[in-house]
C-alpha cells in the first residue's frame, strides 16, 4: 500500500471514529455535565492510549525545544477544540456541526498562507469565500447575530485549524503516539479544570459503558488523525475528511431522528465543493 493510500484510509478511519464518538457523547450529554464527560472519558482514553504507546515502545519524550513548543501549542489547541466542539454538539444537530467542520481544509489553506507565506492564488481564495458563504447557510445568523452554538462551532474550527497547522510543522522525530498521549492528557486536564465550575451527577452502568466505548473509539480517532496528517500527500489525504459528514448524516438520522433542512444541505455542499476544489488546486500547484 502506498503512503497516499495509507493516509486516505487513516483519514477515513479517523472520521468514522470521531463521528461514532460524537454520537455517544451527544447521547450521554443529556444527563451528564460536559466536565464530567471529559474527565471520565479522558481518564479511560488516556490510560488506554498510554498502555498502547508503552506496548509499542513509541512513547518518547526526549524532544528538542522547538518540537516541545509545537507539541504544547497543539495540546492547548486540542483542549480548546474539544471543549468548544462538544459544547456546540450538545446544542446543534450532529450533521450541522459536522458540516461546519468541513471548513477545515479551507481554513488550513488560509492559515498556511497567512502564517507560513504559502502561495494561494485567486482561484483558491475565491473557493475559500464560497466555502464561507456555505458556512453562513449552515449557521444562519439571525437579526440578533450568531447564537451561542454557532460561536462555539466556529471557535472549534479555529482551534482545529491551529492544531492541524502545528502538526504539519512538527519534525519527523516526534512519534505520533507521543502526540496522541499528550493530546488526550491535555483534554483530561481541561476537563478537570472545568469540573470546578460544574456539579457532577450520578453515573449509571449504561452511561459508564457508553463512556468506555467512547474512550476506546477516541483512541482510534486520535491515532488515525495524527498519522493521517503525517503520511502521504496532504492534497490526496485531506479530501477523505469529508466522509465524516456522511457518517454524521446517517448517525444523526438513525440515533437522534435529525435530518438537515435544505439550506443546511446546500451550505454543506458549498463547503465540501469549495474544499475539494481548493485541495485540487493545491495538488496542481504541487505537481506543477
Amino acid at each position: 500500500m502506498t503512503a497516499n493510500q495509507r493516509g486516505a484510509f487513516l483519514m477515513m478511519g479517523a472520521m468514522a471514529a470521531f463521528t461514532f464518538n460524537d454520537t455517544l457523547i451527544k447521547a450521554i450529554g443529556t444527563s451528564l455535565p460536559l466536565s464530567q464527560i471529559l474527565v471520565l472519558r479522558g481518564t479511560m482514553a488516556s490510560l488506554l492510549i498510554y498502555a498502547f504507546a508503552r506496548y509499542q515502545g513509541s512513547l518518547h519524550l526526549r524532544l528538542d525545544r522547538r518540537d516541545w513548543g509545537l507539541v504544547t501549542l497543539r495540546c492547548l489547541a486540542e483542549g480548546g477544540a474539544t471543549f468548544l466542539f462538544l459544547t456546540a454538539l450538545m446544542r446543534m444537530p450532529i450533521a450541522n456541526i459536522t458540516a461546519v467542520l468541513q471548513m477545515l481544509p479551507l481554513t488550513v489553506t488560509l492559515g498556511a498562507a497567512l502564517l507560513f507565506q504559502e502561495a494561494v492564488g485567486w482561484r483558491r481564495m475565491l473557493a475559500i469565500l464560497v466555502g464561507f458563504c456555505g458556512m453562513l447557510l449552515i449557521v444562519r445568523p439571525g437579526p440578533e447575530g450568531f447564537d451561542a452554538a454557532s460561536f462555539y462551532a466556529l471557535g472549534a474550527v479555529a482551534c482545529v485549524t491551529l492544531r492541524d497547522l502545528v502538526t504539519r510543522r512538527m519534525s519527523a522525530a516526534v512519534p505520533s503516539m507521543t502526540v496522541t498521549v499528550l493530546a488526550s492528557l491535555s483534554v483530561l486536564m481541561f476537563g478537570i479544570g472545568y469540573s470546578f465550575f460544574q456539579d457532577w451527577a450520578p453515573v449509571s452502568a449504561v452511561q459508564l459503558s457508553l463512556l468506555a466505548g467512547a474512550a476506546c473509539i477516541i483512541l482510534l480517532g486520535y491515532l488515525c488523525s495524527v498519522m493521517a496528517m503525517r503520511v502521504g500527500d496532504v492534497a490526496v489525504v485531506s479530501p477523505f475528511r469529508y466522509t465524516g459528514l456522511l457518517w454524521a448524516l446517517i448517525l444523526g438520522w438513525l440515533v437522534f431522528g435529525d435530518w438537515p433542512d435544505m439550506l443546511t444541505l446546500m451550505g454543506g455542499s458549498l463547503v465540501v465543493g469549495a474544499g475539494l476544489f481548493t485541495l485540487y488546486r493545491e495538488r496542481q500547484q504541487a505537481s506543477g
